[in-house]
């Protein structure tokens, strides 16, 4: 048995597609667990670009099966032109699953999503307005549609018209918008439905069967940890769990399947949106690394801001889900740079900090104590062997392992699905 999750250990936008894509290459099963197309990988196979947000990485993969687990929220328009898009690239859909317990975003969820941004002004989350958050609130308020109630023409339709006459009122009353037609929704969900039923079955079942056969199972993570709805910088989190906790939930097995949790970062730290940043550059070189590294979003394509290696960020991430070791990702983007900063803990008030706080407030108030290396000017691009790598990003590595308390085993120089090293 083996069950492997890769989930990011920053914000969200660690490169997980590449290192997803590697490891899927080996496994019998690759299984998509929360979020919806408010996530994005990129992933890159002889020269060709694949920029993923509902279906999972393993697709590309005649042999491998792929699920879209309970937890995941589906907008029915969004997968199927991702599905048109990979077949016209040659990609089979024939090993793709949709678990039947998965819930639909409607056209009022996303009518609601940027309504609600809209109300909040300059106190909005700063969402994707794709309507992810509002699925998951109906989910919770037990008046969602699930798949298998989507692919039931009639028990769809009644629900449909239940639903969106509330979610119409609420959209009216409420917030002054304009009603959506539910006769127009009808049709043209009803017809996505028709197309996607042939793909909808209980996938909890085929996991847990081939975890028990002793497949090769990989549960791919989206976004990451400190989006988190519970352990992350809320409000400026997500509505699902891409802790290594919400797998479990979201495909619909147990923690005991699990054998290994490797979380993703990059060697520098991003976010996308509000919310305190303790190691942000709002220098040259805050923006020297977001031009190296290309750092604009695979969904929303905002550009993304940019700072020095949080190690506080990084041992929560090791604490919170278990890592059983760390990738750190795009190191390349730092050659050129004098010096290389290690956030080591952060200072609030005169006190030193090594834990990193709940209370936004007090995240906000937090410096960070950093440790100096220096740069280094090399391409680390045709780099294969850790003993190949400048001293100084070496040694950069080796305090991130040390203070986190977890191995790093593989490190990315570059965008290509190549260009790793296995750190032994």
């Amino acid at each position: 048995m083996s069950g492997k999750i890769i989930l990011g250990a920053q914000w969200g936008d660690e490169g997980k597609g590449k290192f997803i894509d590697i490891f899927a290459s080996k496994a019998e099963l690759v299984v998509r667990s929360q979020g919806g197309n408010n996530a994005g990988h990129t992933v890159i196979v002889n020269d060709e670009v694949y920029k993923l947000h509902l279906i999972p990485s393993g697709i590309l993969y005649p042999e491998t099966k792929n699920i879209i687990g309970a937890g995941v929220v589906i907008d029915p328009k969004v997968i199927l032109s991702e599905m048109s898009g990979l077949e016209s690239k040659g990609v089979s859909l024939k090993n793709l699953l949709i678990d039947a317990r998965a819930h639909v975003i409607m056209p009022w969820h996303i009518a609601l999503d940027e309504l609600s941004e809209a109300a909040r002004g300059s106190a909005d989350i700063g969402t994707t307005r794709r309507g992810i958050g509002p699925c998951y609130m109906d989910k919770t308020e037990r008046c969602g549609i699930r798949m298998h109630d989507f692919i039931n023409k009639d028990k769809f339709i009644k629900k449909l018209y239940q639903v969106g006459e509330i979610k119409n009122s609420l959209i009216e009353k409420f917030y002054g918008g304009k009603a959506l037609n539910l006769d127009d929704i009808a049709r043209k969900y009803s017809e996505y439905a028709e197309r996607l039923s042939g793909f909808v079955s209980d996938t909890s079942v085929a996991v847990f069967d081939a975890l028990k056969a002793g497949k090769e199972v990989l549960f791919e993570g989206a976004q990451g940890t400190l989006l988190d709805l519970d352990m992350g910088t809320y409000p400026y989190v997500t509505s699902s769990h891409p802790v290594a906790g919400g797998v479990c939930i979201g495909s619909g097995i147990g923690p005991t399947l699990i054998d290994e949790a490797i979380g993703v970062a990059k060697g520098y730290t991003t976010r996308v949106g509000k919310g305190p940043f303790p190691t942000e550059l709002f220098d040259d070189t805050g923006e020297y690394i977001r031009q190296k590294g290309a750092e604009f979003g695979t969904t929303t394509g905002r550009p993304r801001r940019t700072g020095w290696f949080d190690a506080v960020i990084a041992r929560f991430a090791v604490r919170v889900n278990g890592l059983t070791s760390l990738v750190i990702n795009k190191v390349d983007p730092l050659a050129g740079l004098p010096v290389l900063k290690l956030c080591t803990a952060y200072e609030r008030n005169g006190k030193i900090i090594t834990d990193f706080p709940a209370d936004l407030d007090e995240l906000a108030e937090c410096k960070p104590v950093y440790e100096e290396f220096d740069g280094f000017d090399m391409d680390l691009g045709g780099m294969r062997r850790y003993s190949e790598l400048p001293t100084s990003l070496k040694k950069h590595i080796e305090a991130i392992e040390h203070i986190c308390g977890c191995p790093v085993s593989i490190i990315g120089v570059g965008p290509g699905r190549d260009q790793i090293i296995y750190k032994g």
